[in-house]
């Protein structure tokens, strides 16, 4: 809660907690009183004659993500395949020697990427080296170096060797991973009172909860043979509306 006084007790001012803007004074002339506000927060209220306003803030925000990644890729016996769903994002580099001072660009990768190297084995399984991964741009852990904000990664990796049947599937990685996070802004000694001490403190909490679970599927894929139907891909639903027979 902010407080605002437009003359009571021939005292103008204001008090805020710090975690939202205060309101500035523009105009103090005679009975003239006019006050600035960037943040009007969510419940405003006044009362003329006492010369006092007051805003508060009390707001509560949810989100919700949910990503199923389910990435197939095809390789030879004992040839390493790879596959990345994502990005790049510019990571500013400052050189140094003959030209210390001047600043590169590169670009680094995130995202869904999967990568293994099968083998057959005579046991007629399949031998998976398999190195999945998953990052995110973590915007709030970023550092800034020379004016440029640089991101960092929240990554989850995993690398393990695995030996399956053809068809199985094996849980190879799972991670809960709970966060609560709280900080809390107050005014002294107004905010140690009882009952109306807690219009002026400010607490904000971020509660984070992910899952992650990797599963691996081998199978084995033959080339058709002759006189053999070869697959064909079906889609739920047109991809492109039909073309009426008058355009060609």
């Amino acid at each position: 809660m902010n407080l605002i006084s437009t003359g009571a007790a021939n005292t103008r001012g204001a008090i805020s907690t710090g975690q939202f803007p205060a309101a500035s004074t523009n105009q103090v002339t005679g009975e003239a009183r006019t006050f600035a506000l960037s943040d009007i927060l969510n419940i405003f209220a006044v009362r003329p004659d006492l010369n006092l306003s007051m805003i508060i803030r009390d707001l509560q925000s949810r989100g919700l993500l949910q990503i199923l990644a389910e990435p197939n890729l095809v390789a030879t016996n004992g040839k390493e395949a790879s596959f990345l769903a994502g990005g790049e994002f510019p990571v500013p580099i400052v050189q140094s020697g003959v030209n210390a001072g001047a600043v590169t660009v590169q670009f680094r990768e995130f995202g869904i990427r999967l990568s293994f190297l099968p083998q057959l084995t005579t046991n007629g399984t399949i031998k998976l080296h398999v190195r999945p991964e998953v990052s995110t741009i973590d915007a709030s852990n970023g550092v800034t170096v020379s004016g440029f904000r640089i991101p960092a990664l929240s990554t989850r990796r995993i690398e393990t060797d695995i030996e399956l049947a053809e068809g199985q599937s094996f849980v190879i990685a799972g991670l809960l991973d709970d966060r609560v996070i709280e900080n809390m802004s107050e005014l002294p000694g107004l905010s140690r009172i009882p009952v109306l001490g807690a219009l002026f403190r400010s607490r904000a909490k971020t509660k984070s909860k992910s899952e992650l679970v990797v599963v691996v599927t081998p199978e084995a894929a033959a080339p058709v043979g002759k006189g053999e139907t070869s697959y064909e891909i079906t889609m739920p639903s047109p991809f492109l509306p039909p073309v009426n027979k008058e355009d060609k």
